[in-house]
């Protein structure tokens, strides 16, 4: 391995690192709640539906290496124009909703784990402070935050196979049987559709692959490698917090069910240990994403382009995004549950993910890829964003309206915004050890 590059694992343990996050903490209850017995085949669905994306994201990874991520595939497969542009927003409003996500999740557990009531008034409580706390810090900058990372991960991965190894003894198998009728056979795509979220940071490899040795090799093995041990993972939590504490006992904990469901065989003791781990990773998880991924995000949204060099400073002198970023996730978190927000982002990540398809497509003269093979991955994650549609509209109607408001908001914003500002996503050339590459940047033009 070459000096100050990633090798395999390395680029295994980021993407890991960053899937094995605060979706397992946050959503288990949801998951459970929409599908009962048959959650963990719903982790499963949705793990491969995630390789049918990840096929596009390894290819396109391989040949095209930029912080811009999946925008920078979708430039190159349709150009410079005003869809490009909206999803270059949707991909920052991802962020912001994963962020409330994060936020309603930490405010469950603590709450829990102080034995304080979940009024809603509370849970509003704890989702200001804790991202105020964490917009504080972004605006000051932390290198000890960062130092940090590591040892949360550490420790939520801890958590994690402490609760799988110890709990798998405990399991009562009657808890386990998987229902076949027709009603929870659909409830169980349905769920796939909403806990296919929890599997969306394999994307982290495409946007450091610069910095992957050999990344036309490495980079589609770590996706495809991480995809699997998330997969096993998730399905073994929830084959033991399902066979522990059964369905019911979930979905009444559903703010914190993961703890919960550690107290059967570990009692109070099990419960404050998965609750601390949750504590971790949901704070992890709203500092990383203010700092890297909605930092990222909207400085590309709004300029068109990204800085050469990524140093974690003030928004990369874009402060003001910092806060509309961290007041809009607080609008989610307050005025949504958990159920909502989740189906909010896997609609967002749905819609970028056909995009991404359709570029691997449209680009196979210089990325390879079996046509076939895309075409119908294409059809896979058309067929798990109508399902998800349908979900919404049958039981979160205020979800539906809102993520089809939120498209074509965003949709308006950007005709007018670029209208106005005359900003364009372009590509400009420059040099690396002596060969000329390709990067997508934009130039920002008023």
């Amino acid at each position: 391995m070459k000096e100050g590059k990633l090798g395999l694992w390395e680029a295994v343990s980021m993407a890991v690192g960053t899937m094995i996050g605060a979706g397992i903490f946050s959503i288990l209850g949801v998951g459970a709640q929409i599908c009962s017995n048959n959650l963990p085949i719903a982790f499963l669905i949705a793990a491969i539906v995630s390789l049918s994306v990840a096929y596009s994201y390894a290819k396109l990874g391989s040949v095209f290496v930029s912080n811009a991520g999946p925008i920078e595939f979708i430039i190159r497969g349709i150009g410079d124009n005003p869809v490009t542009g909206t999803l270059s927003i949707l991909m920052w409003l991802s962020y912001v909703i994963s962020i409330s996500l994060f936020a309603k999740a930490f405010a469950g557990y603590f709450l829990a784990l102080i034995h304080y009531p979940l009024h809603p008034l509370a849970i509003a409580l704890v989702e200001v402070l804790v991202v105020a706390f964490f917009t504080a810090l972004n605006f000051f900058g932390s290198k000890a935050v960062g130092k940090a990372e590591f040892w949360i991960v550490l420790i939520k991965l801890s958590v994690l196979l402490s609760f799988v190894v110890l709990g798998i003894w405990s399991i009562k198998p009657e808890y386990l049987k998987p229902l076949v009728d027709y009603k929870h056979i659909v409830d169980t795509f349905y769920a796939a559709s909403v806990l296919f979220l929890t599997y969306m940071g394999f994307g982290l490899i495409t946007n450091a692959s610069e910095n992957i040795e050999n990344p036309r090799e490495t980079v589609p093995k770590a996706i495809y490698i991480s995809i699997v041990i998330v997969a096993i993972v998730y399905i073994s939590v929830a084959v033991v917090a399902v066979g522990n504490l059964g369905v019911e006992g979930l979905i009444k904990a559903k703010e914190y069910a993961l703890a919960e469901a550690a107290k059967p065989f570990l009692g109070e003791i099990g419960f404050v240990l998965v609750a601390i781990g949750a504590l971790f990773s949901t704070s992890s998880a709203i500092n990383a994403t203010l700092y890297g991924g909605a930092n990222i995000a909207y400085v590309l949204a709004k300029k068109g382009h990204l800085p050469e060099t990524f140093e974690r400073k003030v928004w990369f002198n874009e402060p003001e995004g910092l806060y509309i970023t961290a007041v809009l996730s607080l609008v989610f978190a307050i005025f949504f549950d958990l159920n909502g927000i989740s189906s909010l982002i896997s609609f967002v990540f749905l819609i970028i993910y056909l995009f991404v398809i359709s570029s691997h497509y449209r680009l196979l003269g210089q990325v390879e890829g079996n046509r076939s093979i895309i075409i119908f991955n294409f059809v896979v994650i058309f067929a798990v964003f109508v399902t998800l549609v349908i979900y919404q509209w049958k039981t979160q109607k205020d979800s539906f309206f809102t993520s089809f408001g939120i498209l074509i908001a965003s949709f308006v914003f950007e005709l007018m915004y670029r209208s106005i500002t005359r900003r364009e996503f372009r590509r400009r050339e420059f040099r690396e050890k002596g060969r000329l590459r390709k990067k997508i940047f934009g130039l920002f033009r008023i």
